[in-house]
Formats: structure tokens, sequence, C-alpha cells
């Protein structure tokens, strides 16, 4: 094999963080590499579908201050653009009024002063149509939040890149990594070389890093993005004011169950569990575990009685987990022209034009905009224990 070429940067993986890093590069008038393992567009990763939900509401400050220059960033690409990305459709956040996880959702809401309504038991059918709140459950609407059209924005951005110059690769699966003041990436079409190197590889972060000495602390499951038939056809669109929604916990589980309005799919509003199972990337439909459709199925009948209990269509996508569920953002601990974007942990997407931009910073060698301490890889190092 022949070296195809000699680039500033090389961004490996172009779902949603690699083709915002990538952009952001070009954006810096850098010669950047965009490559994907899979023929654009694909649905094997964790980046593909038609929507995402977008919202300030979370159990942390640090990801509603992120989101405050995330909604800039989306409302910049859409006008760059000419092409509408987001719809404001609300965000309703419920669960026990007395549970940590939904109090963290509303105070951060409260103390960030981010619009939204409180509902009580009284007034929530008036507002919320079609959905039981349970007893003992409190609701929060965070008035910012809507849905972000996932594949279009994927397009979008990898077409910006495109038009700065920027070039794409698809059906270029890398197969080696060798680190170095110049650091050479090898496909099975070509070698390629770089000053500095981003790895966005989602579920394939780990086998990207062996080569390079690094193993992350990094799970992969498989996720069934399952949609529900309306009883009553148009009934819970978002014209009929049925919210995206966020269940913290319930009778059913501990994890998150969300939901998105019937915009995607005619008549199908999709509800998925916040979990999966452990899977192989390169062997996900071998994965047929529907626990977590059972426990939709239950929530269902008992919240959403104006939905068909039976999944009409079942998707697949994958989530990459650290262990806190925290992001990894960060230079690799040996070689500081490798720069790494990992573990996004299911909650990812809306926060790609910020993340792309850290990255961007972090392969250019300057100081990243904000303190990414809860994104480094030294917090997964063992630490010596307490002495008693």
């Amino acid at each position: 094999m022949s070296t195809k070429g000699e680039y500033d940067c090389i961004v490996i993986g172009a779902g949603v963080m690699g083709s915002f890093t990538a952009y952001q590069l070009a954006k810096n008038s850098k010669k950047t590499l965009l490559l994907e393992q899979f023929i654009l567009p694909h649905t094997r990763g964790s980046s593909h579908g038609q929507t995402r939900i977008i919202r300030k509401a979370y159990d942390q400050d640090f990801y509603t201050h992120l989101m405050e220059e995330c909604c800039e960033l989306w409302a910049q690409l859409e006008e760059e653009a000419g092409v509408k990305l987001y719809r404001q459709t609300g965000l309703l956040v419920m669960g026990p009024e007395t549970s940590q996880s939904y109090q963290l959702f509303k105070s951060t809401l409260q103390k960030n002063k981010v619009p939204m309504v409180v509902l009580t038991h009284d007034n929530f059918t008036q507002h919320i149509p079609h959905i039981k709140l349970a007893e003992g459950d409190g609701a929060v609407v965070d008035l910012t939040a809507g849905i972000l059209y996932a594949d279009r924005a994927l397009k979008i951005v990898q077409r910006q890149f495109q038009k700065l110059g920027g070039v794409i690769r698809d059906k270029e699966m890398v197969v080696n990594i060798k680190p170095g003041p110049v650091v050479t990436v090898s496909t099975y079409a070509g070698v390629y070389q770089a000053k500095s190197v981003v790895i966005t590889a989602g579920a394939w972060a780990n086998r990207l890093l062996t080569p390079t000495g690094l193993h992350l602390p990094l799970e992969v499951v498989k996720i069934n993005v399952c949609y529900w038939r309306e009883k009553v056809p148009r009934s819970h669109g978002t014209n009929e004011r049925f919210p995206c929604f966020i269940l913290t916990e319930g009778k059913e589980s501990k994890e998150h169950i969300y939901g998105v309005p019937s915009d995607e799919y005619p008549g199908l509003v999709k509800i998925c569990y916040h979990m999966g199972s452990e899977t192989d990337p390169d062997q996900r439909d071998r994965q047929t575990d529907r626990s977590d459709i059972d426990i939709l199925q239950r929530y269902i009948v008992r919240c959403l009685p104006g939905l068909i209990p039976e999944p009409a269509v079942v998707e697949s996508c994958m989530y990459t987990l650290t262990p806190d569920r925290h992001f990894v953002v960060d230079c690799h601990p040996s070689y500081s022209n490798i720069v790494i974007g990992a573990g996004f942990s299911g909650h990812g997407f809306k926060f790609g034009p910020v993340i792309g931009k850290l990255l961007c910073e972090l392969s250019l060698g300057q100081v990243p905009s904000y303190d990414l301490s809860l994104f480094r890889i030294t917090r997964f190092q063992a630490k010596p224990k307490s002495a008693l």
C-alpha cells in the first residue's frame, strides 16, 4: 500500500461527534480527512435514526451549561445550511416526587433559570393529554426542549465539512494506528499521515486504541428502538400537544424511559428503554434480548392507554457506556496528538456541535473552552484505598 495523503488532522469515525470535529477543523482551515468504516449513510452505529431529544433538563449543571452553547451552535448550523434541524416540543420530566433523580432534574432547571412549568396532579391532564401521571410522581416541563432531526443533521454537517474542503472517505476500515510526531493511519485501502488524529469510533473505540496501548472501561450495549401504534390516528403528535418525555424511574424500572411524538413514522410513537444488553458491535444482531420491551409494554399499559402495547417497529442502535455515564473527551495519556471522544452513553448526540469544538481544540493543542475534568481519562485510574 502506498501513502494516499498527508493531512493536518485525521478524524476516525463519521458519526455525529466525528463529523462535527471534522467540520470544526475545516472551519479552522485545517486540511482534514474523515474516515468511516461503513458506506455512508449507515445504521450500524450510534448516530443514525430520524430523531433525538434535545434538552437542557439534566441532573447536573455542567450538561445544562454545555447545552446553552450547543443550542446556539445548532441554530448557527441551521442558518448556515438553510435547513431545519430542530422542532420545539417541550420535554416532560416525570418521576417519584421524593426521588433524588427527579429532584435533581427539577432543581437544575430552576437553578439555571431554564424556562419551565411545574405541573400538579390537578392540572396535569389539562396540559398533557394521553399520559397518566402515576400517584406520587411529580412532573415538570423543560419548555426549551424539542426534537433534533438526527439523520438530516448528520448529512448536513458532513456536507458543510466538504464545502469547506474536507475529505470524506467511507468504506475504509482503519486497521492500524502508529503513534509518533506524525501519526500513521492504515486502512484496507491505503495509508494516511497527519500531525494529529481524533478517534470518534463509538462502539469500536477500544479496538482502534489497542495499538496505542490504551484500553478504556467501555461497555457496548444494543438498544431496541421501539415504535408503538396509536389507537386513534394522529392523537400523539406534536400538533396534539404530545411532548417528548422522560420518566426518570418508575414501577417498571430504575432506568429512564423516554418518548418522542409520532412525527417520525405516521401513527407511531417512539418509546424506548434507556438501557440494553451487552453486545459485540460486529455481532449486535445476534443479541435478541427483549426484556426491555417487556418493561416498556407494562409501562404503556399502565400510563399510555392510547397506544397499542406491542411494538409495531423495532430498530437497533448501540450505546457505548462509561462506568459513570460521563463522556470521554481527552488526549491520549501517552500521545498528546491522539485525541479521543468516546463513551457518550446514550445521551451524547445533542452535544455534537460543542463536543466537536472541544475535540478540535484539543487536537490543535489549544486550551479547551470548558473545564473537562469530568471527561478526563485519568478518572478511570485506580485510586488508593483510604486507611481504616
